[in-house]
This record gives C-alpha cells, structure tokens and sequence, in this order.
C-alpha cells in the first residue's frame, strides 16, 4: 500500500484533491493485484435498526480500511474517523495516508 502511495505521490505531486489520489491509487492497486474495493458502502445500525452508512475510501484484500487525506496535519480527528469505521467494520487495521505534503505523512490505526 505505502509502495503505491509513494508511487502515486512521486509522478503525481502533492497537493491536489483527495479523488485524484483516489483514482490514482485504484490504478496503482490493479497493476499490482492488489485485491480493493473503493467507496464500499458498510451500514450502521442502532437498536437493530438501519441509521446511515459510512463509505472509506479503500478496503484492501478485505482486511485494511485505508481513508486518504488532503490536510496539514493528521489529528485525532482522522484517527477517531479511522477507529469507528474500524469497529462498525468489524476490521482491525487502518491506514491514514495525507498526500497534503511532498512527504508522505501516514498513520497506522489498529484495534
């Protein structure tokens, strides 16, 4: 994953709207078989009954929630985002990628 963000960020450039970066990395995750779902829709549910849904950026090989970021800095605002989408998926690992920098900046979530 980290691979093709590096790969995204070095042709591409920093600071463009997180859908290029989206899109690039789609291609980047094909050409490599990585297996993803981008924009999967996952429900929430509160006393048995349907009340939203919430839609990360990537799941990858069904395992990873990665949300991608265009922002100064990575705060525990995006990190508590990453942790409920973590718990309502029922998955234990997310990644935080900001292409806001010529560095990329990257935050591992676990549960």
């Amino acid at each position: 994953i980290n691979g093709c963000a590096m790969s995204v960020l070095n042709t591409i450039g920093h600071g463009f709207h997180e859908k290029i970066y989206e899109n690039a990395l789609a291609i980047a995750f094909d050409k490599r078989n990585l297996q993803f779902s981008q924009q999967k829709q996952f429900p929430i549910s509160f006393e048995g009954q349907n009340v939203g849904i919430f839609i990360p950026d990537f799941v990858i090989e069904d395992q990873i929630i990665l949300e991608l970021k265009t922002i100064d800095k990575i705060t525990n605002n995006e990190k508590g985002q990453v942790l409920n989408y973590l718990r309502a998926s029922k998955l234990s690992l997310g990644i935080i990628l900001n292409f806001k920098h010529a560095k990329l900046d990257w935050q591992r979530i676990a549960l």
